[in-house]
């Protein structure tokens, strides 16, 4: 179904009334990695060189052209679900994107804009891996249009690298780092802890190395073994829950100590400095997913809709260049609302306006009242007072146990 006969689906009458549209953000993904790590679950594919015809690209050969043309054919397809919105941030992903060549990224971010209005100051991210890091390679992402690095940097501890099976050493992430710092105005560290082996001093000394740079931006997750990757099948001896307990208040401490502030479950910034991209998936924006496997979000009058593009790399591209990126849409159960909306507002530190429930997912406020008034009669979510009306935000104890919060807001079976 092509984007016209879709939008025409999506605008039909319904039960919902939801507000103005949400800001708009574009997600573009780049599958393909040097090396996939043994804890990640992402739609990511190792880069073996790919063949895809004998008439194509050379085995040793990133397919940059052929995907590009790919995404621009994906972004054209669905321009008619985007019409008159403007984008406040874009966010390039994967996989690896720093694979793919400076000039690549140019083409990307030049196709988008052409394609596509950008709010002025939009939000540039990509992500970037120390094992490709190249001397001035960072300067020319951001010569290209990139505005904000995020680099996953995991550690900085070559025994705890090898561990998490990444392609960088300590050494690597420390120029790669330097660098960012050098080019960007503002970038990211991504880092781990509760890693094979690890001890409260391992960690004080990775958050070291990093607070050494200043960062304008931390993103800390706790190693988690998600179904379907070498470590849900192998899994590596990890802290205990009691020990990764007091490594999250190491963290929490030694990132306030440092002027960060924790402003949403994982993520820490300096004033200015939060991720504008994010908090829109926070805050239930809405976000045009671009790439293979990726995902997106959009708002219509009467409904949300969410998309899927094809996940396999090669199907992705043959069938977007075909005007089919789309492998399946569906619109979200409206019992199925609250949840999701708490799934993302409950992960900020400041919580939500009791009136954004109702302008993102159109329900009234009743959809929500009995959950709300569990999580506080459990001391989960406190009730506040604003200029603008009530605002809802997890207390310690909420943030401490998140997922039993947002649970509150199951559908029922």
């Amino acid at each position: 179904m092509n984007g016209e006969a879709l939008v025409q689906r999506y605008l039909r009458p319904g039960t919902l009334q939801l507000g103005a549209p949400p800001p708009l953000s574009v997600y573009v993904h780049l599958p393909w990695c040097l090396k996939k790590c043994p804890y990640c679950d992402f739609n990511s594919h190792e880069f073996k060189g790919i063949r895809l015809s004998p008439a194509e690209a050379a085995e040793d050969t990133l397919p940059e052209a052929r995907y590009l043309d790919a995404l621009r054919a994906d972004l054209e397809a669905s321009l008619p679900l985007v019409w008159g919105r403007s984008v406040h941030s874009i966010f390039i992903g994967g996989g690896t994107p720093s694979l793919f060549s400076p000039e690549a990224i140019a083409r990307l971010l030049s196709d988008i804009r052409l394609l596509l209005p950008l709010l002025p100051g939009c939000e540039i991210t990509m992500e970037a891996n120390p094992g490709t890091f190249e001397k001035d390679r960072f300067r020319a992402y951001r010569a290209a249009g990139v505005t904000r690095l995020s680099i996953g940097v995991q550690s900085f501890d070559d025994a705890k690298l090898q561990a998490l099976g990444r392609v960088h050493d300590g050494a690597q992430a420390r120029a790669a780092v330097a660098e960012a710092a050098a080019c960007f105005d503002t970038f990211n560290l991504d880092l781990m802890y509760a890693l094979p082996g690890q001890t409260a001093d391992d960690l004080a000394q990775d958050l070291s190395t990093a607070l050494s740079f200043a960062p304008p931006h931390l993103s800390l997750y706790h190693l988690t073994l998600e179904p379907n990757t070498v470590f849900a099948n192998h899994p590596p001896v990890l802290p205990d829950d009691d020990v990764s307990a007091d490594m999250l208040d190491q963290v929490v401490a030694t990132t306030a100590a440092a002027g960060l502030q924790r402003y949403e479950v994982s993520a820490y910034a300096r004033s200015g400095h939060r991720c504008t991209h994010n908090l829109n998936y926070w805050q239930f924006g809405d976000y045009l997913g671009l790439g293979a496997g990726a995902h997106g979000k959009l708002s219509y009058p009467h409904r949300v809709v969410r998309q899927v593009k094809w996940r396999e790399p090669a199907t992705y591209m043959r069938e977007a260049l075909a005007g089919k990126a789309c492998s399946n849409d569906e619109e979200v159960a409206r019992k199925a609302l609250p949840f999701e909306f708490m799934l993302n507002t409950l992960r900020l530190r400041d919580g939500f306006e009791e009136a954004l429930f109702q302008e993102r997912t159109g329900l009234p406020p009743s959809a929500i009242s009995q959950g709300l008034a569990q999580a506080q009669a459990k001391g989960l979510l406190e009730r506040q007072m604003s200029e603008s009306g009530v605002v809802w935000r997890p207390t310690e104890r909420g943030f401490d146990f998140l997922s039993d919060l947002q649970a509150l807001f199951l559908p029922p079976a």
